[in-house]
């Protein structure tokens, strides 16, 4: 109601706060309501009726469901007051007003999705949710760029889309499609098409690669907050829904989780790998929401693999990791784009070469971008290292398992694992250096500022929670443990004995880095303490006997990127324009890399343009004329009553 209630004022600060208002109100009901579960409460449901045939109006929350809802509600709230604080808008500002409708009605269909209890409600919150995000994702339609982002996302969504009503008509064998009536499939091909069903239609949405296309295009259109709200929840929910038809399944074979290992594998390194490729921030980031979401498939690989083959110890910790890697990608990446945003509106540009020196004019954004960066590359003690540790955990029990193809999956596991790692270290070593460090690149990073105070405490609390989560995991554990029965039936008993046990292991790892931060903020107190008082000179760094240093002498993110790219050259196909100093006194330059996706240009592409050139030929059929159109109605229904008149003479 206060989305329809800002759209309707006009106005574009008072539809802002409008709008904020609504979503931080409804977030917090939410939390209240989900909170509880999650921490042991009875599960909550209602059902009423509902005229639709297959449908009934059925929800509830149950601890997989309050663990998806908790970074929903969060995050809703935390981007509506980012937004609230650009108040970014067309020319006329009607974009900003209007898009604070489809922000509250995302949050709503989001929340029902996680809620829904039965098939046809399940897709009728899907829809709203596609649709909701692809006017989101256009608000800046005057751009042709956006436009096409936009019909990238919706077609994507809707092919997926067509995978999941395939997948509910197969569960719904019993006549009506509520989730506690699906029995286990009768016979294993059935189980098995519906279990790729899944992949495929949740995989669309969580940006499985090679399904990932609409991610780089959607998140560079998009305005920052809406990136961020679809990055750090809308995608999980493609997870939500995988776990959640699993939990309908029964027991796995062995090959599904070795299907979503390889797919986890595939969509981390080169998910990362195009990461680091990119000069553009948010579509950076895009591609790093590919290769997290590849961690995530890893966990739920291993559970699997843990449930096929009886291991109590595999299917907590790959489960637990994925579900644990879900909450902590949802914050430090909700915190990326909110920065990168920031940047964008601060310095007039999200391209990483023209950046440059923001630390000094920026140091809050630099900051909380800073602490994002860390707990993104899996560095302790910030949250993204705990997920990543527990898988890693994991995985050296699988090495050590007496089964060969388990062990295999171990190896792979802690090889990708490592490769990911040290990839995105260096890739956010790229990205913030560049953007942060060292002189500006251009007129716009010299003039940039910093942005408004609700922008700044929406990055801060994310960066909080970085901080907090990592350093609380050991006591997070128990919470988690509650919520890994939900999607499957663990062998050997529960699932709380086996995730506590990296609890020691997690209270020593906090207490080093614990001290290790306690260390070195003590060294900044003590530097401030020493330094007040005394006059300070600013100066510039050594210059190697260059008497007027200049911003072009610093590497280039092309530059940074270039000695790793080259090792994956023939892997990403990336086109190299280099052209040489030249002289002794040479005037000019230059290094430009390019990388195209490759599956993109080699098979959707080719795919999409050879179905426009079939289908281009049915448009002699569009007349434009009513008599036309009347003529083929009249022709269909003729045909039709000779159909049955043959069948019933």
């Amino acid at each position: 109601m206060t989305g329809i209630a800002a759209w309707s004022v006009g106005g574009r600060r008072l539809a802002a706060w409008i709008g904020a208002f609504g979503a931080i109100l409804g977030s917090a009901l939410g939390i209240v309501a989900a909170a509880p579960v999650l921490l042991g409460g009875a599960p909550a449901s209602l059902r009423l009726p509902w005229s639709l045939p297959l449908a009934s109006f059925s929800i509830a929350i149950d601890p997989l469901s309050a663990f998806f809802l908790l970074p929903t509600f969060g995050l809703s709230a935390l981007t509506a007051v980012y937004a609230a604080g650009t108040m970014e808008s067309s020319a006329d500002g009607r974009s900003s007003v209007g898009s604070w409708l489809w922000l509250n009605l995302l949050t709503a269909s989001m929340a029902m999705v996680i809620a829904s209890r039965n098939g046809v409600l399940f897709l009728v919150a899907w829809e709203f949710m596609t649709i909701a995000s692809y006017f989101l994702v256009t608000t800046h339609d005057q751009r042709a760029e956006v436009r096409r982002a936009g019909r990238i996302y919706l077609i994507a969504a809707h092919v997926g889309t067509a995978f999941l009503l395939v997948l509910f008509l197969l569960l719904g064998t019993h006549g009506t499609l509520d989730f506690d009536q699906f029995g286990t499939p009768g016979s294993r091909a059935a189980a098995d098409a519906i279990f790729l069903l899944a992949v495929c239609g949740f995989g669309v949405k969580a940006g499985f690669m090679p399904l990932h296309i609409w991610l780089p295009e959607a998140h560079p259109a998009a305005p920052a907050h809406v990136s961020a709200l679809m990055s750090g929840v809308m995608i999980k929910l493609g997870i939500y829904g995988l776990l959640r038809t699993l939990s309908f399944l029964g027991e796995p074979p062995t090959w599904w989780g070795w299907l979503l290992v390889c797919v986890g594998l595939a969509s981390g390194v080169l998910g990362v790998l195009y990461a680091l490729a990119q000069h553009e921030l948010k579509r950076l980031l895009a591609y790093h929401s590919i290769e997290n979401i590849g961690i995530i498939a890893m966990g739920i690989g291993l559970g699997l693999i843990g449930v096929s083959r009886q291991s109590a110890f595999l299917a907590a910790f790959g489960f637990g990791a994925a579900l644990l890697h879900v909450q902590n990608h949802a914050i430090f990446k909700a915190l990326l784009f909110l920065g990168a945003g920031a940047v964008i509106r601060g310095a007039g540009t999200g391209e990483i070469e023209h950046l440059g020196g923001l630390w000094k004019r920026m140091p809050w954004t630099g900051a909380t971008f800073l602490v994002g960066a860390v707990a993104i590359s899996g560095l302790p003690p910030l949250n993204g290292f705990v997920s990543e540790f527990l898988l890693f955990l994991g995985a050296f029990r699988a090495v050590a398992a007496p089964a060969l193809p388990v062990s295999i999956a171990g190896v792979a596991l802690i090889a990708g694992l490592a490769l990911i790692g040290g990839l995105a270290a260096a890739c956010f070593a790229k990205a913030f250096g560049i953007v942060f460090l060292g002189e500006p690149r251009s007129s716009e990073a010299r003039e940039a500022h910093e942005v408004s105070t609700p922008c700044r405490a929406s990055m801060l609390v994310l960066a909080g929670a970085c901080v907090a989560i990592g350093l609380g995991s050991p006591w997070i554990l128990p919470a988690l443990a509650r919520v890994v029965p939900a999607v499957a039936v663990l062998p050997q008993g529960g699932s709380e004995m086996e995730l506590l046990a990296a609890r020691p292991a997690l209270i020593g790892v906090t207490l080093v880095a614990g001290t290790f931060l306690a260390f070195v903020l003590g060294l900044i107190g003590l530097r401030r303490a020493l330094l007040a008082g005394r006059p300070v000179r600013s100066a510039v760094t050594w210059d190697c006997g260059y008497a007027r240093p200049t911003s072009r002498m610093q590497y280039t993110a092309s530059s940074f990127a270039q000695p790793i790219l080259d090792l994956f050259a023939p892997m990403l196909g990336t086109r190299v324009s280099f052209e040489k100093p030249m002289g002794l006194f040479p005037r000019k330059a230059s290094l430009e890399t390019t990388t195209p996706d490759s599956f993109r240009e080699r098979i959707f592409r080719p795919i999409f343009g050879e179905m426009d050139r079939v289908l281009s030929r049915f448009r002699r059929i569009q007349e434009g004329r009513v008599q036309v159109y009347v003529l083929y109605i009249a022709v269909t229904l003729l045909a039709l009553l000779a159909f049955q008149f043959a069948r019933n003479p």
